[in-house]
Formats: C-alpha cells, structure tokens, sequence
C-alpha cells in the first residue's frame, strides 16, 4: 500500500474513537466531566466550610456568654437564679426570636444582590432593616415592661420570681436597641461571605462580658447581670460597625466609588417597593423562627405536666443544653446553605446554585449523624456536668438517646430551610414548619409521652415525626425547583435586566446604575 494513501474506513473510523495514545475519546471525556465535577464540589464544600467555621465560633461564643451569665445568677442566689432564667427566656421567646426571625429577610435580598453586583440594594436593605428591627422593638419593649403580670396572670407563677424576673428584663430593655443594629450587620456580612470579623467582634464581646459580669453583679446584683449582657453586646456591635464603615472602605476601593443608597426613607415608588418586599420577606422569616422557638418551650412546659415534674424538667434542661451546643453548628450551616445559593442566583448561575443545593444537603447529613453519634457517646458524662442525683442521670442518659435521633433529622432540616430562604420563599419553611411541629410533633408527641406514658421519650419522639415530616415537605420543594427559573427572578429582584434570549441578539443585560461594585 502506497504510505501517502489515506487509512482504509475501517481504520478511519478507529482513529476518530480514540487518541493518540490510544485511549478512547468518549472514556477520556467522562473522565475529564468527572475530574471537573470533583474539582466543583470540593470548591463549594470549602467555600461552605469558609463561611460556617466562623459562624460556629461565634455561635458558640454566644452559648459561652449565656453559660456564664447563668453562672452569675446562681452565685446571687437560688431566687435570682430562677428569676434571672424565667426572665430571659422570657426575653429571648418574646423579643429576641422575633427580631432574628424578621432580620431573616435580609438574606435572601442581600445574599442575591451581592452575587448580582448590586451594592447600593446591600446598603439600603441593611439602613431599612435596622429601622425595621427599631420600630419592631418599641411593642416588644411595652410587653417586657409587664412581664410581671404575664408571669403571675398566664403562667401562674410565683409572685417574688415575677418581680425579680422583671427587675432583670427591664434592665435588658436596651439590649432589643443593640440586636436591631448588630443583628443587620451580622446578616450583611454574611450574605457576603465575610464571616471572620463577626466571630472576632464575638469574642471581643465576650472577652469584655466577663469583667463587666464580675464587677456589675457585686456592685447591682441582678440588674447588673442584665447589664452586663447588653454592655458586651453593645462592644460586640461597635466592633462590627467600626469594620463594616471604616475597614471595608479603606481596604476596598470599590467602596469609596459606589453610589450612595439614596433617601431609603423616602415614600417614592421605588422604596415602596422595597419596603413592600423586605416586609412580604420578614413577616414568614420571623414566623419562622418563632413557631420553631415556641414549640420547644412548650415541650419543656409539657414536662411541667409529667409525673414527677421536677425530675422530667431538670432532665430535659440538661439535654437541651447540648442540643444549644448542636445548634451553633446547625444555624452556621444552615446560614451557609442560603448565603451560597442566595449568590450563585443573584449571579444567574442556576448550575452553581444546584451545585450548592447539594453539597448543603450531603454536609448537613453528615454533620447530623456526627451530632448525633456526638450526643450518644456523651449521654453519661453529660449529666454528671450538672447533676450528682442518680435518677436524673439516668433520666437525662435516656432522654439523649431518643434526641440523638431528633438530630439527625434537625441539621438537614434546619439545611434546607436555609435553602429555601436563599430562594426567596421563607413562607414555605413556615408552612413546614407549622404542619410539622404544630399538626404532627405536638399531638404525637402528647399522645406518646401521656396516654402511652413514655414520659420526656414519647415527647422527643413525636418531634422526630413532625420534624420528618417538615423535612419531606421541604426535600419535595427543592427536587421540583426550576432553578434557571429561580435564577432569572432572583437577577430581577436583584435590579439587574433579563439576559437576552440569544447571543448577538443586540439585547444586553442591563445593569441599573449604582449597581456596579462589591462592598
């Protein structure tokens, strides 16, 4: 055969199936899709974890202050202590839970509007928050200031705890002040991705709650305790302050050119509508929050109605206080989960924003089985921390069993709210959330822990089937989301135009002005 000759068909047809190294080239192709793949999930696994680990630091830092806080109250005395903790839990269900729950709106705004490039929409939702958060705390602030009477006329409690308790929330009263400014500034640099300055300005905040706590609660008692508490968060929220409106300018030069946010108060057309959508945000979001909030202080009053009261309620204070610890890693996630979704949708990247979906997910379910082998291994040991009685150990060892289980389910759900809220739908959270604690946890739990009188184990139990249930529905809502659907809305709620249908269509995106830049 002449060697100038081309290769017969056969052998053609061989040549364009593989490589020169001989190597198929649809093998070669898959294996370069799966590299890629890899390479893309671990990018957003790091990326979760960047934003998450300082978001667990700081949670933690709060549990810190909280224990410590504890502490104090009990070195004044056995009354100032139940005081001091009915007040505050008192202030966290009533003032506390709803002011997160409505700041819950800016991370779906400014998670997408960061990823759309739009800065003057992050800077006007932080100024609109705060004020929404300040307007919210004034009704907040006249119900704190007949806490006394809630106390004695709803809960029936004792008449000398009520008044020491309002002592201490009322000493809090400028604490609501504090978390309508730190709580925006928090979700503003999250939504960014910037998480490290909130956990160092967290334990600046605690290194300072210590010598305050120390010297206020010999000098005021009670009242200097509660004192203690906002004083810290004030420096907490000074710090963040001074890093959101002197560091990020002077390290960032974008920021210096970015347009000003404009009269964010003024009734024009545009705020209107801002403001229309922050509240249509903020009222699920708080909901939210609050319903799941509420419905464990209702297991815990539930334990006041068990046969030997006292036990079942020192029982299921003890296991509680490990799943706070859980939670700190819980919320980080679930935060990570909306920020990274909230950016990749502002951005119009539906790919990135599955992608997110994801990886969220596959961490929260590892993280929920590490919680919950956590919480096994650690049932004995963690009633002696607080107990030297017998049956409460006992009580409190089988009691973790069961919420160990709950764990697993609480971190992928707690996930996938995140995600959902990223997607500008909290409502649908709350719908799971009300169906599945309210219409399932609760009556399931009541019927196993009093008519089937498994005690605290029947009550857990029945929030492991309401939060499955919540769990399913939102797992159902994520698989059925047209994301390059959820991605298109999200550009538009972000300010920025359509994409055009085609390339060279002559129709570009078209970017507002004032919405270039990053802060």
């Amino acid at each position: 055969m002449n060697p100038s000759s081309p290769p017969p068909p056969q052998q053609q047809l061989q040549e364009k199936e593989h490589g020169e190294d001989g190597c198929p080239i649809m093998q070669k192709k898959g294996a370069w899709w799966a590299e890629a793949a890899t390479r893309a999930v671990a990018s957003e696994a790091r990326a979760q974890r960047g934003i998450a680990l300082p978001l667990i630091g700081m949670n933690l830092t709060w549990f810190a202050k909280q224990a410590l806080t504890t502490a104090f109250l009990g070195r004044l005395g056995d009354l100032e202590l139940a005081a001091g903790t009915l007040g505050f839990s008192f202030a966290n269900a009533t003032g506390f839970a709803v002011l997160t729950g409505l700041c819950g709106a800016m991370d779906p705004i400014c998670g997408q509007a960061h990823g759309a490039g739009n800065t003057a929409l992050l800077r006007r939702t932080l100024l609109m928050t705060t004020a929404m958060l300040l307007a919210a705390s004034i009704p907040i602030a006249l119900l704190w200031l007949r806490v006394d009477a809630v106390l004695l006329h709803v809960f029936g409690q004792q008449r000398d705890i009520a008044l020491v308790a309002r002592r201490y929330v009322v000493c809090l009263l400028p604490d609501l002040a504090i978390a309508s400014v730190l709580g925006p500034l928090k979700a503003y640099l999250s939504s960014q991705e910037v998480t490290l300055p909130t956990l160092f300005a967290s334990a600046v905040g605690l290194a300072a709650h210590v010598p305050l706590t120390t010297w206020l609660s010999r000098t005021r008692g009670v009242e200097g305790v509660a004192a203690a508490v906002w004083l810290s968060d004030l420096v907490t929220a000074v710090v963040l302050a001074a890093y959101v409106f002197l560091l990020a300018k002077k390290n960032n030069g974008k920021a210096a050119e970015a347009p000003p946010c404009g009269r964010w108060w003024f009734p024009d057309p545009e705020r209107t509508a801002d403001w229309v959508r922050l509240l249509r945000l903020a009222v699920p979001c708080c909901l939210n929050t609050c319903l799941e909030w509420w419905c464990y202080e209702i297991l815990v009053l539930l334990t006041g109605r068990l046969p030997d009261a006292r036990r079942a309620v020192a029982v299921i204070a003890v296991t509680l206080n490990f799943d706070y610890l859980l939670f700190a890693a819980m919320l980080s996630l679930s935060v990570s989960a909306s920020v990274r979704v909230s950016n990749s949708l502002g951005a119009g990247d539906a790919a990135a924003a599955r992608r997110s979906v994801i990886v969220s997910i596959a961490l929260s379910v590892l993280a929920g089985a590490i919680g919950g082998a956590l919480m096994l291994a650690s049932r004995r040991q963690w009633g002696r921390l607080y107990t030297r009685g017998a049956e409460v150990r006992d009580g409190v060892g089988r009691a973790m069993r069961v919420m160990a289980a709950l764990e697993v389910v609480n971190f992928p759900l707690n996930v996938c709210g995140g995600i959902v809220r990223g997607t500008a739908r909290p409502a649908v959270g709350m719908y799971a959330v009300l169906g599945g604690f309210y219409l399932v946890a609760l009556p399931v739990g009541v019927a196993l822990g009093f008519r089937a009188r498994l005690g605290i184990e029947g009550l857990l139990a029945g929030f492991i089937v309401g939060a499955a249930a919540s769990l399913a529905v939102l797992v159902v809502v994520i698989a059925r989301m047209d994301w390059k659907t959820e991605a298109d809305k999200a550009r538009a709620r972000a300010g920025v135009g359509a994409v055009a249908d085609e390339p060279g269509s002559g129709k570009e995106e078209a970017t507002p002005s004032g919405n270039a830049g990053e802060v």
